[in-house]
């Protein structure tokens, strides 16, 4: 194989990679809002999760999007496990589709399928026609990255070695080594399919061989959800988990089948004799198809075995240093990010406000402990401020919708103002610091008018941030309402206070905490109103 045979190969391969990623994210941008839409309001029907599996996968061109979608809502826990084994039975349905595709063998067209992908994606300013561009231009490229890499390799016909290379496919475990290792780095199945039906083209290999190496194929691109579940709770590191045991399973029975009944492929050319890439699509679809109606009656037995293999892991604390929802993958698929972004901010919203009950019972209960716990908390909220801040940058540069890039825009206003509610809960713990430091005493008038400032502050709160991780317009109004009562408690209570020290009922000292801490608790109900007000800016 010379140098130039060795270019050409790799920039066809690049072509041919580039063209499916291209149409790949085309088709999720077209499709993006429903595909995840769709995938949020699954049922605990597991036969309905399989047929969406199978319809986005064949919509995106990707089981491994598709995957790591599945893996995300797991980790945020909007879809259960049961659901997530359907739609991965699903998937592997669904990512035969490109195979199918590639059998047509539209290479001779390919030039002019880049060439009207190429008007609409250049000339036309339409935004849903710009994405369609995208998948037209995908689809050509991927033909033509075909052609490339079936031209450099022709020679190859006449190399003997590569020939004898290619006969140790018929070696089984050869051959689902090379369609494994394969398959993870290209993290695709359908190209690692693809490229072995260009060799078919070529009649470098028949069927026989080509059936082992998609058993790899089929393990191998499993890979790509274990990757996507490093780093994540144990409920996605077991939905990576049950494809790739599912796959194993799956390629396990059918390597027992076709030794023990070597009429399978005589079978599946019976189909569509004398086009081997045709007969390569059919049984990688067979395949697929035969493995989820086999397995799919015993998907709670795999739930439950990959449970066992998987056990939970000890409760981390809530706030520890570390964003749960929101990774590099995440930022790479669109469909999922805002959802990723919106359970991150609402678990800072947790953070912030278990640390302001925290706050309050260190100044009431002068509890030295957890004064300190609310200082290494603040540095959590301080870090979730800085981190998702970034990620929502990141963001905006996705192919979002508009209404998608609306939310977006209010979620920068709500961390910010989490992060001044943290701000504002330290305050409180020292404002409780200066109580032991000075020895400050209050009157019992002023010691009750705090608590109840504190708790009415607490509700708003609390009422505040489930309105806004809710989603619900219609209850904006009660934190409003709940904002207007603090702000009214304050001015009576600042009143009350003067009144106090007018007849000496009240230590100067004392006064300035106290009014330090009305008002800081009224500022923290202000951030709060801020907070479910962004809900009312979006459509």
């Amino acid at each position: 194989m010379t140098g130039a045979m060795v270019v050409t190969l790799l920039g066809g391969l690049g072509m041919f990679l580039y063209g499916m990623k291209m149409m790949s994210d085309g088709l999720e941008a077209v499709a993006g809002d429903r595909m995840r839409r769709t995938l949020e309001i699954l049922t605990t029907n597991r036969l309905a999760a399989v047929g969406v599996g199978a319809g986005i996968t064949a919509v995106v061109q990707s089981s491994s999007a598709t995957t790591v979608m599945v893996v995300g809502f797991v980790n945020a826990g909007l879809m259960s496990l049961a659901q997530a084994t359907g739609v991965i039975m699903g998937a592997n349905i669904g990512t035969t589709v490109t195979a199918q595709l590639i059998a047509f063998k539209l290479t001779d067209i390919a030039p002019a399928i880049v060439f009207i992908g190429m008007i609409l994606v250049v000339f036309l300013r339409k935004k849903k026609l710009n994405r369609i561009g995208y998948v037209v231009l995908g689809f050509g490229l991927l033909f033509v990255g075909l052609a490339t890499m079936s031209h450099a390799m022709e020679p190859l016909r006449d190399v003997p070695e590569f020939r004898e290379f290619l006969i140790n496919f018929n070696n089984p475990l050869v051959g689902i080594l090379v369609g494994t290792v394969f398959t993870v780095i290209v993290q695709s199945s359908s190209a690692s399919v693809g490229i072995l039906q260009s060799f078919a083209m070529l009649g470098l290999i028949d069927l026989d061989s080509a059936i082992f190496v998609i058993l790899g194929q089929n393990i191998g691109t499993c890979f790509t959800a274990v990757f996507a579940a490093i780093g994540t709770g144990p409920n996605s590191k077991r939905t990576a988990g049950i494809h790739l045991l599912f796959n194993i399973i799956g390629s396990i029975v059918f390597l027992v089948i076709v030794l023990l009944a070597p009429g399978i492929s005589d079978l599946v050319e019976s189909f569509s004799p004398n086009d081997v890439t045709r007969q390569i699509a059919n049984f990688h679809t067979i395949f697929n198809i035969t493995v989820t109606i086999l397995l799919f009656p015993f998907a709670n037995y795999l739930v439950r075995l990959v449970t066992r293999l998987i056990p939970d892991v000890p409760t981390i604390e809530d706030a520890e240093l570390k964003l749960v929802y929101l990774d590099e993958r995440i930022a790479q698929t669109p469909a999922i990010a805002l959802n990723m972004a919106l359970k991150e901010v609402n678990r800072m919203g947790v953070i912030a406000c278990n640390n302001m009950q925290r706050a309050l019972d260190s100044f009431f209960g002068q509890d030295a402990k957890k004064a300190a716990e609310v200082v290494d908390v603040e540095k959590t909220i301080d870090f979730l401020c800085d981190s998702i801040t970034d990620y929502l940058v990141q963001f905006r540069g996705l192919d979002l919708s508009d209404e998608d890039l609306r939310v977006l825009g209010t979620l920068h206003h709500v961390v910010i103002d989490l992060e001044r509610i943290g701000d504002l809960a330290e305050n409180i713990m020292e404002y409780g610091e200066s109580i032991e430091d000075k020895r400050t005493k209050f009157s019992p008038e002023a010691y009750e008018e705090m608590r109840i400032m504190g708790d009415k502050t607490m509700e708003t709160l609390l009422t505040g941030l489930d309105v806004f991780e809710k989603r619900d317009k219609s209850r904006v109004y009660q934190v409003a309402a709940l904002e207007q009562e603090v702000d009214d408690l304050k001015q009576a209570y600042i009143q009350n206070h003067i009144d106090r020290l007018m007849v000496k009922a009240c230590d100067p000292q004392a006064g300035v905490i106290f009014t330090n801490l009305i008002t800081t608790l009224e500022r923290i109900t202000d951030h709060t109103n801020n907070i479910t007000q962004t809900l009312t800016e979006i459509d």
